[in-house]
């Protein structure tokens, strides 16, 4: 097929690394056009982009559920470079902006076959042809999605380019963020005229109800985006907007007349096609009870995030399958019943369960039983954390294990020398844990990766409801109460709102904030809903980012913390195991333990701290010297906020 651009700008930016088979020459004389003319080749085209699109789990890791790490939810071992300013620094070369290979792929399809569909040229099913075109619409959406969270402006590139310098920088512009967006949501747009309610390969495939789901994610992204970061230079015409500096951004208006209206324009959307999704689709039920034995009753909701085959969830609108026999398998469930991989779980995510009765555990009343004692810490809480917080001395397994996990929970390991072993907050999760023990196998679980699924519909429309109007409207409502009686919590939300304490809530809770002020209780109880049913499944990252919720950390330190530790009525248990600022925090810092805060040495051991140009990556230097003939200043690319145009240096702020 034809070759890949190699050049200047796509082969230092778009393309590098991409040395695929599109970039060889073919075997026999067939050219592109010949070969994608069956609905076969078609789709053996697509497919390959499913093997590489989403975050599902892996080999020698814990999977999707690591993806809270580096948020208030979750810490690994070693802390990250983005809460330690000065040490993020602007790569010389490479980075982020380097992963253009799938769009040139996608872009590459979409220049042969739609046309070659109009024309009558492709052979085969015809619903599976148009749904292999809305799949690759969907696939490029998805991908530039990726893109707007990272670097917000970006240049739209919808065809694959000829090998000439003068053409490659120009088409190097970067559009406003909200035009990425704006394009996102045509391409889904597309993919819904496309695609099928009910392809071909059940929910293995996408659907034009995840299309639906994507749209809504990518408009409430966008548009608490804009909102929260109106009136700085992360918005299109903001006070210090790099983009006004170039002539071909000059003068830019909103399609929608000005930054609210935009706001306003993508929080509907969010709602409109959450709503599509949300009214189709009831949740999985939920006992409210773990499966400690296996002649307790099962519980569906638990099992759906560990279940083989997902296909019988309906809730579950996409997910990943595994299979033993083609060494498709993961370790997702060695992890679940061990150490999470060195994940742990913040205090922060714990305290953020309400009670049953919907309390918050400070409210005077509420029933908390405190968190001295491992085993009880979740009692009469919020379902999600009984099911999903592990306890010493539950069952892991309920067959005979057979590799590394442990059968029955023990005494978090807060000082195992292997980093991997380690329970570095002293919490750990069993989402996703299977009680079958041959899943333990190394290499050979084969426990299915969610990638979309309905609950997120519910999520995304009360958000956007409040957002958009100020109050929670009948279907925000009755949402909301969906949500909250599967996770088996009193569904009068009100009475929630009612004893939530704002200053409590910042002591920890990230969400408390947007732009360093506190936000509303009811906006606090909404983003608490969505923190507690989708953690560990990676959304808190751009969550706790299009929040602009991490502000305050720029002049106070945030200090992760996890477990009750020298409270602890196990705590004889470590005795001769522990010592303080050895392997764990000192009692005279926090009766908690604080991960980071053993070894000075420790770049965050003051605590965590931010830097306004964190929220998007900066661009790699390399790109601007090859767009603007080795002048960086003269590229026709412009660099993110607060980060310089000097290589190997962190923020200028």
């Amino acid at each position: 097929m034809k070759r890949i651009f190699y050049s200047i700008f796509f082969a230092a930016a778009l393309c590098t690394g991409c040395n695929g088979f599109l970039d060889k020459e073919p075997v026999s004389v067939m050219t592109p056009e010949q070969y994608l003319t069956t609905d076969a080749n078609v789709a053996s085209y697509v497919y390959n982009f499913y093997i590489t699109s989403f975050p599902v789990h892996g080999a020698y890791e814990w999977g999707t559920f690591q993806n809270d790490s580096n948020t208030d939810n979750m810490a690994y071992v070693n802390p990250s470079d983005i809460f330690a300013p000065g040490y993020w620094r602007v790569p010389e070369s490479g980075g982020s902006y380097n992963s253009w290979g799938a769009i040139y792929n996608l872009n590459y399809f979409l220049g042969i076959v739609p046309d070659l569909y109009a024309e009558g040229k492709i052979t085969g099913s015809d619903a599976i042809i148009r749904h292999c075109i809305g799949e690759i619409y969907f696939l490029r959406a998805y991908d530039y999605f990726g893109k707007l969270k990272t670097f917000g402006d970006f240049p739209i590139v919808t065809s694959v380019l000829e090998n000439d310098m003068d053409k490659l920088t120009a088409a190097s512009t970067r559009s406003p963020r909200n035009e990425v967006a704006r394009f996102i949501l045509s391409d889904l747009d597309k993919a819904i005229e496309y695609m099928m309610d009910n392809p071909v390969g059940g929910t293995n495939r996408l659907s034009k109800d995840c299309a639906h789901l994507l749209k809504s994610r990518v408009a409430l992204y966008e548009g608490t985006w804009l909102k929260y970061f109106k009136g700085t230079a992360f918005v299109p015409n903001g006070p210090g907007w790099p983009g006004a500096q170039k002539s071909y951004n000059a003068g830019y208006q909103y399609p929608s007349g000005d930054i609210d209206s935009e706001t306003e324009y993508f929080l509907g959307i969010a709602m409109s096609e959450a709503k599509i999704v949300a009214d189709k689709y009831t949740l999985t039920d939920n006992t409210g009870k773990f499966q400690n034995s296996a002649s307790d009753s099962s519980n569906p909701y638990f099992d759906m995030f560990s279940a083989t085959d997902m296909s019988q969830y309906p809730e579950i609108l996409f997910w990943k399958e595994y299979s033993l026999t083609e060494g498709i398998t993961n370790t997702i469930n060695q992890w679940s019943t061990s150490s999470n991989c060195g994940y742990g779980t913040t205090k922060s995510m714990v305290d953020a369960f309400v009670m049953a009765n919907g309390m918050p555990i400070y409210a005077d009343g509420s029933g908390y039983p405190g968190d001295e004692d491992l085993h009880t810490v979740t009692e009469g809480r919020d379902t999600r954390a009984v099911l999903f917080i592990k306890r010493p001395g539950d069952n892991n397994l309920h067959s005979e294990p057979q590799g590394p996990g442990y059968a029955v929970e023990p005494m978090p390991e807060i000082a195992a020398s292997a980093e991997s072993n380690r329970y570095t907050t002293g919490y750990a999760l069993r989402k996703g844990m299977s009680f079958d023990g041959t899943q333990n196998k190394q290499q050979q679980c084969t426990v299915g990766s969610i990638i979309f699924r309905a609950a997120e519909a519910y999520l995304n429309y009360i958000e956007a409801c409040y957002e958009l109007n100020g109050s929670i409207d009948a279907d925000a409502d009755r949402y909301w109460r969906a949500i909250r009686g599967r996770a088996g919590v009193n569904e009068d939300y009100n009475e929630t709102i009612r004893l939530t304490d704002m200053n409590v809530e910042a002591q920890t809770d990230w969400g408390a904030y947007s732009a360093g002020k506190l936000v509303d209780p009811t906006l606090f109880n909404i983003r608490r809903e969505r923190r507690c049913e989708f953690m560990a499944e990676g959304f808190r990252r751009d969550d706790i980012r299009r929040w602009r919720s991490m502000d305050q950390m720029i002049e106070t330190p945030y200090h992760v913390l996890g477990m009750n530790l020298w409270e602890n009525t196990g705590l004889s248990e470590y005795d001769g195991i522990i010592e303080e600022g050895v392997n764990v925090s000192p009692r005279d810092f926090s009766k908690y333990l604080a991960p980071y805060h053993i070894f000075s040495n420790n770049r965050v051991y003051n605590g965590y701290r931010w830097n306004m140009a964190h929220y998007l990556e900066p661009i790699a230097i390399q790109h601007f010297l090859i767009t603007g003939g080795g002048d960086a200043s003269a590229s026709p690319l412009y660099q993110n906020p607060g980060w310089p145009l000097v290589p190997n240096q962190g923020p200028t702020e």
